[in-house]
C-alpha cells in the first residue's frame, strides 16, 4: 500500500458509518489490542474554541518535557496535520503502514459479519495505535462532533475533560436546546476524571455541573471575566488573572477566555501532581499557535482568515472586527457548509463589509454553493458577488481592497487552507 491508497482506503469509508455509537468503534479496537488503554488523555470537547485550547495546553506540556499527542480536526493545510506528535505531523510512511495494519483489521471483522467503521472511526483509531507507538506520555484529543457517541469517546476515563464555549451547532445531530447540546458534550465525563469549562451561558454550566455532581467529578471554572488586559493588538495580548501575567500571540476576542480556561486546566494538572512549574505554564501559553483563527497571511493589503463558521464565532469574530479594524475598508470572502446556520453568521457580519464574495468550499459534499450563499447575504448586504472559485475571489478581493483595504475570509475551515496558498501565489505573479 502507497500513501495514496492508504488517503483513498480511508476517504472511501464515507459511504459507511452515520450511526452515532460506538460500538463498531470498540469492536476495531478489540480487534488492535485497544491501545487507547495503554495512553492517557486530556479531552476537549465543545463548540468555539477547542482548537485554541489543544494548542494552549499542548504546547505548554510539551514545553515542560512531556511527549504530547495531538489529535484535531478539521485541518488546515495538510491532512496529516490531524496526527501529530510535539507538534510534528505523522510521516506518510508511518500513517501508510498504520492504515494498512487497520485495513487488516476491517477485514477480519468483515469475515465475522461486522460493519465498515467510518473515516473519522479510523482515524481516531489511528491516532491511538501512532500515539502508542511513538510512547507518548499524554495526548490532548479533540471531539469530532459532540462529545457522547463521538468516536473519541470510546477512550478510559481521561486525566481532564476541559469544555470549550457550548453554544448551537449541528442541531440536527446534537439536539435544538443548548441544554441538550450540553447533555450530549457532558457525555465525555467519566467517575475518576476531573472537569474545567470556559465561560458558559448558566443553562449549559447548570448541565455541566450536574453532570459532574452525579459522578462525583471535580469541577472547576475559569473566570475570564476576572482577567485584567494590559495590552490588546493584532499581534497577541497580555492580561493578569489570578496574580498571574498571561501572554499570548493569538488575537481575537475569544483567546482570552480560551487562554484562561487552558490556564486553569494546566493548574488542574499541577494539582494532580503533572511535573508542570508555574513558569512552564506562562511560557508554554506565550508560544502556542493556532492558524486560522484571526489570523494575518499577508500584507498590502492586509490579509486574515478566521474560521468563524456559526453564529457564536460570527459575534465573537464581530467583536474582533470593531476591536481592530474600527473605520477601515473591509473585504469579506466567504465560503459555508449547508448545513451551517449561515443566516444568522450573515446577520452578524455582512453589514461590516464593503464588498463580500462568497465562494464555494471545494471537495465538500456539504458545501453550499456560492449563489445560495450571496442570495442569503444580499438581504443584509447588497454588495455581494458570488465567484466561480476559490481564485477568482482571492483576484476580485484584492483588487476592491487596493493597498489601503482589509480583507478577511471566513466561515468553513476546510478551505482556508486552499485560499492561503492561492493568495501566496497570486501576490508572486502581480505586478508590483
Amino acid at each position: 500500500m502507497e500513501y495514496k491508497e492508504a488517503r483513498a482506503y480511508i476517504e472511501d469509508q464515507q459511504r459507511y458509518g452515520g450511526e452515532m455509537s460506538l460500538d463498531h468503534i470498540r469492536a476495531l479496537l478489540e480487534e488492535l489490542g485497544h491501545p487507547e488503554q495503554d495512553l492517557r488523555f486530556i479531552h476537549i470537547a465543545g463548540t468555539n474554541g477547542k482548537g485554541s485550547i489543544l494548542s494552549y495546553i499542548s504546547t505548554t506540556l510539551t514545553h515542560a518535557g512531556y511527549r504530547v499527542g495531538r489529535y484535531i480536526s478539521p485541518t488546515l493545510y495538510s491532512y496529516r496535520e490531524r496526527f501529530q506528535v510535539d507538534g510534528q505531523f505523522i510521516s506518510r510512511e508511518d500513517f501508510t503502514k498504520l492504515t494498512e495494519r487497520i485495513r487488516q483489521a476491517v477485514e477480519a471483522i468483515e469475515r465475522r459479519g461486522g460493519r465498515k467503521p467510518s473515516p473519522f472511526e479510523l482515524e481516531t483509531v489511528l491516532g491511538f495505535l501512532y500515539f502508542r507507538e511513538q510512547n507518548c506520555g499524554c495526548v490532548v484529543l479533540e471531539c469530532g462532533m459532540g462529545g457522547r457517541d463521538d468516536a473519541t469517546n470510546v477512550i478510559p476515563a481521561p486525566e481532564l475533560c476541559v469544555f470549550a464555549s457550548i453554544s448551537l451547532d449541528h442541531i440536527q445531530f446534537l439536539g435544538e436546546t443548548l441544554e441538550e447540546i450540553a447533555a450530549v458534550k457532558a457525555g465525555i465525563l467519566k467517575p475518576g476524571t476531573w472537569a474545567v469549562t470556559g465561560e458558559q451561558r448558566p443553562e449549559v454550566r447548570k448541565v455541566l455541573e450536574k453532570a459532574c455532581l452525579d459522578q462525583n467529578i471535580p469541577f472547576f471554572a475559569a473566570r475570564p471575566g476576572e482577567a485584567q488586559v494590559l495590552r490588546d493588538s493584532l499581534d497577541g495580548q497580555t492580561f493578569l488573572y489570578r496574580g498571574y501575567r498571561l501572554e499570548i500571540s493569538l488575537a481575537g476576542s475569544c483567546q482570552k477566555e480560551n487562554a484562561v480556561t487552558a490556564f486553569e486546566a494546566l493548574k488542574i494538572l499541577q494539582k494532580k501532581g503533572w511535573k508542570l512549574s508555574d513558569r512552564q505554564i506562562l511560557e508554554g501559553i506565550s508560544r502556542a499557535v493556532w492558524k486560522g483563527r484571526f489570523t494575518r497571511i499577508a500584507e498590502n493589503p492586509a490579509f486574515y482568515v478566521d474560521g468563524a463558521h456559526n453564529p457564536d464565532a460570527a459575534r465573537k469574530l464581530k467583536e474582533s472586527v470593531n476591536r481592530y479594524f474600527s473605520g477601515r475598508r473591509l473585504i469579506f470572502i466567504n465560503g459555508v457548509l449547508k448545513d451551517k446556520d449561515y443566516r444568522k453568521v450573515a446577520e452578524e457580519t455582512a453589514l461590516l463589509a464593503e464588498q463580500i464574495f462568497t465562494i464555494e468550499t471545494p471537495g465538500n459534499d456539504r458545501a453550499l454553493p456560492a449563489e445560495e450563499l450571496a442570495r442569503v447575504i444580499a438581504d443584509y448586504n447588497p454588495r455581494v458577488e458570488a465567484c466561480g472559485s476559490i481564485a477568482q475571489a482571492v483576484e476580485q478581493a484584492h483588487a476592491a481592497a487596493e493597498k489601503d483595504g482589509i480583507i478577511l475570509a471566513f466561515g468553513s475551515l476546510s478551505f482556508l487552507g486552499e485560499l492561503t496558498r492561492l493568495v501566496s501565489e497570486y501576490r508572486e505573479r502581480r505586478p508590483c
